[in-house]
């Protein structure tokens, strides 16, 4: 089953992990939204540099570290996703706590050994 997944912390910089993950979820075939700090296009994916209230996504896929997690719970919230994956860096009980008390799966693990071992 495809998952329309968001990338948060999207990067153009193509060593980033982000930047990787964006480019492996679109080769999986999985619906790609991004939101980072510059605009631009990965894999043909645009990167926002606004929280849009995108529709349908399953998982929120985290590259921000949990400082700069804290400006968007209320949004991850508002997209109702079925998960969040706390990337290698992005751990964050505070954060699973609230998604937890919201029925949000969590799960702290890597997007990219995910998809390369089929478990996404």
């Amino acid at each position: 089953m495809k998952k329309k997944t968001l990338v948060l912390g999207a990067s153009l910089k193509p060593e980033r992990y982000a930047n990787i993950a964006i480019n492996r979820l679109v080769q999986a075939g999985h619906p790609v939204k991004a939101v980072g700090l510059k605009k631009g296009t990965v894999a043909g994916v645009t990167i926002d540099t606004d929280t849009l209230p995108y529709e349908g996504i399953n998982t929120v896929t985290l590259y921000l570290n949990p400082k700069r997690q804290e400006a968007y719970y209320d949004y991850i919230l508002s997209l109702k996703p079925e998960r969040v994956i706390f990337n290698p860096g992005t751990e964050n009980p505070e954060f699973y706590k609230i998604l937890k008390e919201n029925n949000i799966e969590n799960e702290v693990a890597c997007t990219l050994v995910l998809l390369s071992t089929n478990q996404y």
